[in-house]
Formats: structure tokens, C-alpha cells, sequence
């Protein structure tokens, strides 16, 4: 007889999910209402206001697509362009590359600008790009690249595409709560996030905000979005607001409970709190990988706190030391992926797994497993170099 999942417990480091918040677990078995129920309804209205807080905007068209990060990125492609539309897609890691094959699915063109994986965005090629495509209607990128662990110049890229009047396909999920973020002070257009990155909510929730331009051209287009369950003027008479709500789609009530949970959590504890911490935990592993003998290929002016590209060392087996780790200590870590696969690890700290706990917990178990696997390094340094930073 088939018998209930009971998974085992992990320590979640790598690229997401994250370990979620045990309040946010809680909020998730509170009893089931009706999609319209007006105590829900209530909750929807106040969801899109933590969302207007998280993003730091004051869009009107905020709100949580009732899909993961990947639905978030197509909603915004799909309502934004057109057959026969020019995209400036950058480049600089996995996500940027799926920007590419969503613009090129809504019958539009994409003019890529490619940099490094491990690199930022090149502000100066994309304002080339934009110099010499003065038809192109959006540049899209990604703020924090999962892929690589490197953030680009978000703000100074909105402000460049303004300039040749352009719209902005911002990529936050990886953001969203764990960096800086202010969508109206830099005038980023259509924004998607996830809900299990530094929000530390369960995976399965798109939060997505339109600009009141993006808006104008999703209300003035040619042609059907050719998504009906991410049509934004569809979606809308649900999430708009007001008492009266549309029938769209069964919203996934339990886990917008969790999401809002989440977007509480973040309220309390403050915004700049937030990064401020994720910034501090990420100088403590850095500190300890480092005296570790391990190093980071990014460059330390673009690299993302919540997300740590680490150089296998030579000779190391990938796949082995993360087996090892998953089977002694019960601690994911994550994989490179495309170019950088089998030779970097990603090691996560966001939102609720942002802490001095987990911190040492990973350098410890990671230490113990490359002195298992016969790796140099150094033995002993990397908690107490942590711990140095911490005070």
C-alpha cells in the first residue's frame, strides 16, 4: 500500500528553494476558503500592497501570477510584445537565454548583447545596441543572474532605455528581498520575482508588477495576448480590486496565504534590515570559503550575497562532494549550470536561510567533505574566519 510523503529535512543552500520560514509552513495549513470568498478577497487587497512595499512601487497592476518565476517571465513578454516587435535581450547567464526564447515565441526579434557568464551586464554595449536599434520597442534583462551569481546595473540600465524610449523586462527573482530593489526610483516597466528565494515562501507564486506605461501598451494592443491565462486585462478583473471580483482561474489560496506570511515577515523586519543582512552573511562565507583556500569568480562589486559562485578546485569531483553533503549532513548546494557545470558550486543564503546558523553549518560540513574527497585546502580556518566577521 502506496504511504504518505514524509520528506526528509534538509539544510536548503543552493540556488532555491529556500528553507522556508516555519510561520510561513503554518500559514500554509490554515483552513481553505473560496477563491471569492470576501475574507480572502480582503487578504488579495493586502497582498498586493506588501508586494507594492517589496518592490517599491506604486503600480497599480501589482500582483501574484498563480504560477512559478518562469509564468511571472512569460506574462510579461506576452503582454508587452507583438508580432514583428524588436527586443534587446542581455545576456550573461542561463535566465537571459530564456528571455530570448520568449521573445522569439511572441513573433518578435531579438537583438542579443552577450557578455561573460560571471560577468554584469555591459552597460556599454547595451547603449550601443539601443544606439543602433531605434525601433526596438523593450530591453530585457536579468537584475540578479541565478545562474552566476552576478548583479547588474539595474538602475542605470532603466534610465538608458528611458532615454531612447524604450520599456524595461526586469528579472527580480532571484532580488526581490534580498538586494536592492526600488522599481519606480529607477522606472522599470513590467518586473517578475519568485516566491522561494529570499522571500523564503514555497516555490509555485509569480509576483509581477506593469509600470502605468507598460499598462497603456498591454490596453492598446493589436493583437490578442496569445496567453489566455496570462492575459493581464483578463487576470485583472480578478486581482483589480474592489468587492466585485471576476471568476479567472481557482487562485491557490493556501499558498497566497503563505505568500502573504512571507511579505509580513518582510514588513516587520524592514527592507534595508533585509539586505543589510544578507549582506552580512554573505561577507562571513566569503570570509571562510577564503580561508578555505576556495575562491569567487565574480568579481566582489557585482557579486550577489544571496547567491555565491565558488570555484571547484582542481581535480575535485562536483557531483561527489554534493552527493556527500546531501548524504552526511542533509545539505543541498547547487550545481553550475551551462558553461560554468562541473566547475562551480552556487551556494545559497536567502531570506529565512540567511543566517549565522547556516553559515558555519555549510562551511563546516563543506570542509569536512573536501578533506574527505583529498582536496587542498586548508583545515580549521574557515568557521573562525567566519566567525571574525560576525564579532
Amino acid at each position: 500500500m502506496t504511504r504518505s510523503f514524509i520528506p526528509p529535512v534538509r539544510t536548503l543552500m543552493g540556488p532555491g528553494p529556500s528553507d522556508v520560514n516555519p510561520r510561513i509552513l503554518e500559514a500554509l495549513s490554515r483552513p481553505t476558503v473560496g477563491h471569492l470568498d470576501s475574507a480572502f478577497v480582503g487578504l488579495m487587497d493586502e497582498i498586493k500592497q506588501l508586494l507594492q512595499f517589496a518592490f517599491k512601487t506604486n503600480n497599480a497592476l501589482t500582483m501574484p501570477i498563480s504560477a512559478p518565476g518562469s509564468a511571472g517571465m512569460e506574462s510579461c513578454f506576452v503582454n508587452l510584445l507583438e508580432p514583428g516587435d524588436k527586443v534587446i535581450v542581455c545576456q550573461n547567464g542561463v535566465f537571459g537565454g530564456r528571455m530570448k526564447e520568449n521573445v522569439e515565441r511572441c513573433g518578435a526579434t531579438a537583438v542579443m548583447v552577450q557578455d561573460d557568464w560571471g560577468k554584469p551586464v555591459d552597460v556599454q554595449k547595451v547603449e550601443e545596441a539601443l544606439k543602433a536599434n531605434p525601433d526596438a520597442k523593450v530591453l530585457a534583462f536579468v537584475h540578479a543572474e541565478t545562474s552566476t551569481g552576478v548583479r547588474s546595473d539595474a538602475k542605470t540600465l532603466c534610465a538608458l532605455a528611458k532615454q531612447h524610449d524604450c520599456l524595461t523586462i526586469v528579472d527580480t527573482v532571484t532580488s526581490l528581498g534580498g538586494i536592492e530593489l526600488d522599481i519606480d526610483g529607477w522606472g522599470a516597466d513590467a518586473v517578475y520575482s519568485g516566491s522561494q528565494k529570499c522571500l523564503s515562501c514555497v516555490p509555485g507564486i509569480s509576483p509581477v508588477t506593469f509600470s502605468e506605461k507598460a499598462v497603456e501598451v498591454i490596453k492598446n494592443r493589436t493583437h490578442k495576448v496569445q496567453s489566455w491565462f496570462l492575459d493581464m486585462d483578463l487576470v485583472m478583473g480578478y486581482w483589480g480590486g474592489g468587492v466585485k471580483r471576476a471568476y479567472h482561474h481557482t487562485a491557490p489560496v493556501n499558498a497566497l496565504y503563505a505568500l502573504h506570511e512571507s511579505l509580513v515577515i518582510l514588513e516587520e523586519e524592514g527592507l534595508q534590515n533585509a539586505w543589510d543582512r544578507h549582506a552580512l552573511n554573505h561577507k562571513a562565507l566569503v570570509a571562510g570559503l577564503e580561508a578555505m583556500g576556495l575562491s569567487l569568480p565574480v568579481d566582489p562589486k557585482y557579486r550577489l550575497p544571496q547567491l555565491n559562485l565558488v570555484t571547484i578546485p582542481e581535480g575535485v569531483d562536483d557531483a561527489k562532494v554534493r552527493g556527500l553533503l546531501m548524504e552526511k549532513y542533509s545539505l543541498e548546494i547547487g550545481a553550475g549550470l551551462g558553461a560554468l557545470a562541473g566547475k562551480a558550486w552556487r551556494i545559497g543564503l536567502m531570506g529565512f536561510g540567511a543566517n549565522q546558523k547556516n553559515v558555519l553549518f555549510c562551511l563546516g560540513a563543506l570542509e569536512a567533505v573536501l578533506l574527505e574527497v583529498g582536496a587542498d585546502i586548508q583545515a580549521g580556518a574557515a568557521v573562525k574566519a567566519a566567525n571574525t566577521i560576525y564579532g
